[in-house]
């Protein structure tokens, strides 16, 4: 057979009747390997030796001559390392001598039975507590409040051995305290296992607190197991160290971190511990572990460069304190860094300046050199001797025949007389004023309308060396339309 934790091998009645003085046989039929060890107990109580009319056998209970109060309910349980499994049974006993009230007093049991409630613990969360450390001469409460229907009765246990009332008892007095079980001025002795066996007839539950009284020895604390330990963690990642300490009373647990040489304007106070300097960390709640000892963590947030260092838990009472360190190492941070390089135009301008600083440039210059090469392509009014003769013969006209300077150099007219000299296509301005008194003498009705011919001007400069060195530089000024 495989391992394998107890089962039900054959199938039960589970509601015996039995007459009054006669003997019964209730069969356990379980397996399982390893063996599963065999407990029966009757109404939420352990069956044992003491009862002289039962007998606990191999895979079975026999009870000998049945009384009226050996009614109720039987529980055979079998458990091993792999587990448990329990047969219940409902026995009702049948008194032959009074036949008038046998009948009813087996319906009687038959609807106690019905109505039964199982018992349940009805205050848990004050039960979480399960392993209590206690230093010698304190005071400990243990509780185990339940019900059920009928109401169940509880037993208390010592290392599985029922506890008398001299050992510690229920204390106090009334049902106020029946569910309680309080050990005062403790001792050495007091340390061991407490179960309460809460029972009815309609079932059973139980609870155990492991009791450990510590002698007063006076003592420093001591730090368990291995924290802290070394540890790493990702950049802006979380990551916490634990210290567990074990004192006699509550112990003060508190951090530092080693201060590295050069930093220490970085805080505002610091202490020396052997030849390093430390800073004081914040420090949250000392949690009290069932096992007796102190707990205490240091919650790491957004882990940064300046994080990583030695790290001391220090736990301390008033006999004197220990301390263990260890080392967090903080990874380089692997997102690219943004371009931090400042440049002149994008902190100090907005774009529509940036844009429109090189837009004016340019506009200038283009406006400069359109304006240069129109200069370059503009009529000049010849030279210095042309312009006074032309201004002479204009200042003979009245004022109303007399053009505007600018129209008065580039005019030309269309339909003038050829003049005498052939290599000329364009009238010159002199001829351009005769031609229009000429015509203002025979009638101004008919004149053609005026024209201003665009001008184009020649302008040549010569310069002649001679042999005796002197030097004739003479100009020519051409105008063609």
């Amino acid at each position: 057979m495989e391992t394998s934790p107890p089962r039900v091998s054959e199938r039960v009645n589970h509601r015996q009747s039995v007459r009054l003085g006669r003997t019964v046989k209730l069969p356990c039929p379980v397996e399982g390997d390893p063996p599963p060890l065999i407990m029966w107990t009757k109404d939420g109580r352990n069956i044992h030796s003491g009862w002289t009319r039962f007998r606990v056998l191999q895979h079975a209970l026999r009870i000998k001559e049945v009384e009226t109060d050996d009614a109720g309910t039987y529980i055979c349980k079998a458990t091993n390392g792999f587990g448990s499994v329990n047969i219940n049974y409902t026995i009702i006993v049948i008194d032959d001598s009074s036949s008038r009230n046998g009948a009813g007093t087996a319906t009687i049991v038959i609807l106690l039975l019905v109505l039964a409630v199982r018992p349940r613990f009805t205050q848990p969360a004050k039960m979480r507590k399960r392993v209590i450390a206690r230093p010698v001469g304190s005071s400990v409460r243990l509780k185990c409040t339940a019900s059920g229907n009928p109401r169940p009765d509880i037993v208390w246990l010592k290392d599985n051995r029922p506890l008398m009332d001299e050992e510690g008892g229920t204390g106090g007095e009334g049902k106020k305290k029946r569910w309680t079980l309080s050990l005062k001025n403790l001792t050495p002795e007091h340390s061991g296992k407490y179960t309460c066996h809460v029972s009815n007839r309609a079932g059973e539950i139980n609870a155990t607190y492991k009791v450990e009284v510590i002698q007063r020895t006076n003592s420093k604390p001591i730090l368990t197991g291995t924290h802290p330990v070394n540890t790493t963690v990702d950049y802006g990642g979380t990551t916490s160290f634990q210290c567990k300490v074990r004192s006699d009373v509550k112990p003060v647990i508190q951090w530092l971190k080693r201060v590295e040489p050069g930093d220490e304007n970085k805080f505002n106070s610091t202490i020396e511990v052997g030849d390093h300097r430390f800073v004081v960390l914040p420090t949250g709640e000392v949690w009290s572990r069932p096992d007796g000892s102190y707990l205490n963590k240091l919650l790491i947030t957004r882990a940064k460069e300046e994080d990583a260092g030695m790290y001391i838990c220090l736990g301390a009472n008033t006999m004197g304190y220990s301390f263990r360190s260890a080392y967090l190492t903080v990874l380089p941070d692997r997102k690219p860094q943004p371009n931090t390089i400042p440049t002149a135009t994008s902190s100090s301008l907005p774009w529509p300046v940036i844009i429109g600083i090189p837009a004016g440039v340019a506009f200038i210059l283009g406006t400069a050199l359109l304006w240069f090469c129109q200069s370059k392509r503009t009529c000049s009014s010849s030279s210095s001797s042309s312009s006074s003769s032309s201004s002479s013969s204009s200042s003979a006209l009245p004022a109303a025949q007399r053009l505007p300077v600018a129209s008065r150099d580039r005019a030309c007219p269309t339909v003038p007389p050829q003049p005498a000299n052939g290599d000329k296509d364009c009238l010159s301005y002199e001829d351009y004023i005769a031609h229009q008194q000429l015509l203002l003498s025979q009638g101004g009705t008919g004149l053609a309308p005026k024209v201003y011919p665009k001008i184009y001007t020649d302008i040549h400069t010569h310069t002649h060396s001679h042999v005796d060195g002197k030097v004739h530089q003479h100009q020519h000024i051409h105008y063609q339309c």
